[in-house]
Order: C-alpha cells, then sequence, then structure tokens
C-alpha cells in the first residue's frame, strides 16, 4: 500500500502565481492549491473575487467572508494538490505585535512599586499646590 504523502501533487509559488488569468484560475486556502476556473462564473460573489486572489494565497480573505459549512465542503471539490512544504514559511505573515515584550525576570516591584510611587508623588505635590 502506498504512502499517502506520495499521493500528494505538490506546487511551488512560482508555479502557482502563473495559474492567474481567466483560462486557469488556482488559489491557496491553508496550504492547499484549488483550480476554481470551472467555479469563477458559479461564484455567489461573483468572479471578481475570485480573479483579485488568483495565484496567490486566499486564505486570510476567505475566511474574512465567513463562508458556510456547504461552501467549505464544496470547495473541497477543486483540491489540486498543497504548496511546496519548501515554500509554506514563505505564505507565513509575521505576527504583528504592538505590544513590546517585557523581559520575563523583571521583578514585581518595577511593574508596581515605581508606578504606584510615582503616583503618590503627583498626588501629594497636586496637593501642596491646591493648598497654597
Amino acid at each position: 500500500m502506498p504512502n499517502m504523502s506520495e499521493c500528494v501533487q505538490y506546487y511551488t509559488l512560482e508555479e502557482i502565481k502563473k495559474h492567474n488569468h481567466s483560462k486557469s484560475t488556482w488559489i491557496i486556502l491553508h496550504n492547499s492549491v484549488y483550480d476554481v476556473s470551472k467555479f469563477l462564473e458559479e461564484h455567489p460573489g461573483g468572479e471578481e473575487v475570485l480573479r483579485e486572489q488568483a495565484g496567490g494565497d486566499a486564505t486570510e480573505t476567505f475566511e474574512d467572508i465567513g463562508h458556510s459549512t456547504d461552501a467549505r465542503n464544496m470547495s473541497k471539490s477543486f483540491i489540486i494538490g498543497e504548496v511546496h512544504p519548501d515554500d509554506v514559511p514563505k505564505l507565513q505573515k509575521p505576527i504583528d505585535s504592538n505590544v513590546s515584550s517585557v523581559e520575563n525576570n523583571s521583578s514585581w516591584w518595577t511593574n508596581w512599586v515605581i508606578p504606584g510611587i510615582s503616583a503618590i508623588i503627583v498626588a501629594l505635590m497636586y496637593r501642596l499646590y491646591m493648598a497654597e
């Protein structure tokens, strides 16, 4: 019995990018490659939506729309393969973080005592200023 991984067809990002026209429209969803060429005219959102994503990763857009379970099940029939394992890291977007990392070994007093003392000093200065 053949190994299941031997049956998978892999496509590089360069190959996938070439399929971005009406005669051959491929998109990537969750690292799977879909040939949606025959589905363009039937797509409920219009063929433009699929054409905009052609040749690239449409995962984020697909998930943002909130497709139904029926749509997700139907989409499986368009899978033709997987993104080549060497290209998968290229699809991963860096995680944006607005929170600066704080050293784990920083002690509690730098997080609580210093701001607390600062607040007390400001309050005392305010009272002295208002008393005059």
